[in-house]
């Protein structure tokens, strides 16, 4: 077909369009006309509407001064009426103005008229009488109810009236709504039509005449496209032909394999990359050996993974192309690496929490009875050196396995917490001579703090037991003698190390570092180091609990923990503690026990649903001097406190109770009948009614399971004569000394 014939053939589709454009245009300007006519039609309609409404009102307001001012005599109620005379002239005319147009308002109107006159003269003759003769002679006329009767009479025309415009309103909406409609229909109909005609002129003349140009433009767009999607990928894409040379990639390609930019060019072999990627050791990439021989099913990738030098984790995965070429793609799967070990953390804390919170209650409520009995017994043997020896036996190995749970317990982060803003620079000095003591004259042991530290939010008892079980593991580690560092400092660990550390929130952190010059660890042994049960030790002599309940409190306070060892250079664990906000207190500060038990007068409810533990408290208890009532279960111990009320000064209840009255609900029972009762729980196992996030609720007392009666009684004590105690004289503070 020739240009010209083209151009003739285009001429005529447009004069066909610019034809429908314009019939289009004419009967849109007509319907935009007509819906405008309607549009200043409804408004018209508005307006008397408005008028009714104001003319109403203004009858109401005069009506209202009248009123008033028959009532008051004053003359201020008559501004309303004086103001609501001009306004009902001046809508009145205002409304025979506006529906001149409508013969039925005009006839309504004029009904209206006089009416509304006799109404205006009625309020003026009584507000007159009232001025002139009085209320009374003005309220006669009233009760006539003429007023009443024209006023409905005016109410009821202006009702007719809203009613007729309110109807012609609603007919003008809907044929403005018609014909908007009918616009859009034609507006849309003749769009399409213009739309279809030119995109089939387009078609059918111009196909032949624009085809190379559009596919030329299509391969620059898809190329684009390609270069655009290559680039934006977070993996490595490379494109080898059949001939194994590179054909296309995208920048992390390059960055991923640390491939010099003068390698990355078109027709590169594949061979060269393997070479390159091999310098460093560990070859990252398959052999041209491997590409040669290496069998792949059609359609199924080979998927391998590598560790580059600098320690990142990549997955490489090769596909191949009908073609015979293949692509490469490499990916960091660093992150994923470290998330999967930290969801794997979190799977084995699971399962080791579940395991020890089923056993933690039952084992502890068992060893409470064994030592509780122990403690019993040998405060009554006469002072006979064998058996006062096997007792002592008895409870040492009773006391092992309450340590057992407990390291257990640290571990799965199930022990509950009290943190505290601790002082490290007034803590750990006072740990030094205990640690020479402990660690044996071989051990040399060595300070090392920073001016101007931040006080720690943890456990202080907690944090004491942790320093010294690693203190213990170094002079494991140290058989021949050594040095033990115990060094303090203030660190900030900054987004760059979280990124690295998955589990690791970003912030101020204060330093405990243990570090000693031992024979050190591999780093196979380094990456099983907290894991319980785990030890290097010989049979018999530890059992693998120590650093895992380390890591445990550790995780368990919000804080991190870094072990660096290498053989023959020693180990460092360092644990970073979440800086604390407000005053900070040592150790020390938390004072001792004295060495004689106190003993009391008051009255303690014992709530234990285990008998035996039941049994040994209420011994205990009573050898005190302390009158103890008992209950097995919270509905009883309800009970029982119900006839004592008046007698009880402190609650003994376990937090694991039967039924469904728990230990806490029991508290706060008892505490909402008498706020001045005292309240210390006792369990084994806390399960999450006084504990969350790990740490004691806020004014919360606990004492663990199992507990000795030196324990026992201290606590009992310490909550009795505690600050606002309501009765201080149930506990003697002056103690006797044990028989």
């Amino acid at each position: 077909m020739s240009r010209h014939l083209v151009t003739r053939a285009n001429t005529a589709i447009f004069g066909v369009l610019v034809a429908i454009l314009l019939l289009v245009g004419g009967v849109t300007w007509e319907r935009f006309v007509a819906a405008r006519s309607a549009r200043e039609w409804s408004q018209h309609t508005a307006q008397v509407l408005t008028a009714l409404k104001d003319l109403a009102i203004a009858v109401r307001d005069a009506e209202t001064g009248q009123r008033g001012y028959l009532l008051t005599g004053s003359d201020d109620y008559l501004a309303p009426y004086q103001a609501s005379l001009g306004r009902v002239t001046l809508l009145s005319g205002d409304l025979q103005r506006l529906t001149a147009d409508n013969p039925a308002q005009q006839s309504r109107l004029r009904d209206m008229a006089p009416v509304l006159q006799r109404k205006l003269e009625e309020l003026a003759q009584t507000i007159q009488i009232r001025r002139d003769v009085g209320l009374e002679a003005a309220l006669r006329i009233v009760r006539t109810h003429l007023g009443r009767d024209l006023m409905r009479q005016i109410e009821t025309t202006v009702a007719a009236m809203t009613a007729e415009e309110q109807a012609l309103l609603a007919r003008r909406q809907a044929e403005t709504d018609s014909r908007g409609n009918l616009v859009r229909w034609l507006v849309t109909a003749g769009t399409a039509l213009a739309v279809l005609a030119l995109l089939w002129a387009a078609r059918m003349l111009n196909r032949a005449w624009s085809r190379s140009y559009q596919a030329e433009a299509e391969h620059r767009i898809l190329a684009l496209r390609l270069r655009t999607s290559l680039d934006s990928l977070s993996q490595g894409i490379g494109v080898f032909d059949a001939d194994r040379r590179l054909t296309n990639w995208n920048e992390c390609f390059q960055v991923l394999l640390m491939l010099p930019k003068a390698m990355v060019r078109p027709g590169t072999p594949y061979v060269a990359f393997a070479e390159h990627a091999a310098e460093g050791g560990e070859a990252l990439l398959e052999t041209e050996e491997q590409l040669r021989h290496g069998r792949i099913a059609q359609g199924e990738p080979i998927t391998y993974e590598r560790n580059r030098p600098d320690g990142h984790h990549l997955e490489l995965r090769r596909t191949l192309m009908p073609d015979g070429g293949f692509v490469l793609t490499v990916t960091d799967m660093t992150k994923r690496a470290q998330a999967e070990g930290v969801l794997r953390e979190a799977q084995k804390m699971q399962a080791i929490g579940q395991l020890t919170g089923g056993i933690a209650h039952d084992f502890n409520n068992l060893l409470t009875v064994i030592l509780g009995n122990l403690e019993f017994i040998r405060a009554k043997l006469s002072p006979t050196p064998d058996l006062q020896r096997r007792v002592e036996r008895a409870t040492w190995a009773a006391q092992r396995g309450a340590a057992l749970t407990g390291q257990l317990l640290a571990f799965a982060r199930k022990q509950p917490l009290a943190p505290t803003p601790i002082d490290l620079a007034a803590t750990m000095p006072d740990l030094v001579p205990l640690l020479r003591r402990t660690l044996g004259e071989h051990i040399d042991v060595r300070y090392v703090e920073t001016a101007g530290l931040w006080p720690a939010m943890a456990d202080a008892a907690q944090l004491e037991s942790a320093v010294l079980n690693l203190a213990l593991n170094a002079r494991d580690a140290m058989p021949g003698g050594g040095r033990l560092t115990i060094e303090l400092a203030n660190k900030l660990l900054d987004e760059e190390y979280a990124r690295r550390h998955a589990e690791v929130v970003s912030g101020d952190y204060a330093m405990v570092a243990v570090s000693d010059t031992g024979h050190g660890m591999t780093p196979d042994v380094v990456a099983r180091v907290f894991e319980p049960f785990f030890t290097t030790k010989p049979d018999g002599k530890g059992t693998g609990l120590g650093l895992a309940m380390v890591f445990g409190f550790v995780k368990q306070s919000g804080g991190h923990i870094k072990i660096y060892s290498e053989p023959g250079e020693g180990t460092t664990v360092r644990i970073y503690l979440p800086r604390a906000v407000g005053n900070a207190m040592s150790v020390a500060q938390l004072g001792t026990a004295p060495v004689e038990l106190p003993r009391g007068s008051g009255t303690i409810l014992v709530v234990e649903d285990e008998p035996a533990v039941r049994e040994i408290a209420v011994a205990i208890l009573r050898d005190l001097g302390y009158r103890v009532l008992e209950a097995g279960d919270g509905e009883e111990a309800l009970k029982v406190f119900g006839a004592h009320a008046a007698e009880v000064d402190l609650l003994l209840t376990d937090v694991v109770l039967p039924g469904a009255v728990r230990g806490r609900e029991v508290a706060e029972r008892i505490s909402a009948i008498r706020p001045t009762v005292r309240i210390l729980f006792m369990s084994g196992y806390t399960e999450n009614s006084i504990v969350h996030h790990g740490r004691l609720d806020d004014g919360v007392q606990l004492i663990s399971k199992p507990f000795k009666r030196d324990q026992l009684a201290r606590k009992v004590a310490e909550v009795l004569t505690g600050p606002d105690s309501p009765r201080g004289n149930v506990v003697e503070l002056t103690p006797r000394r044990n028989s």
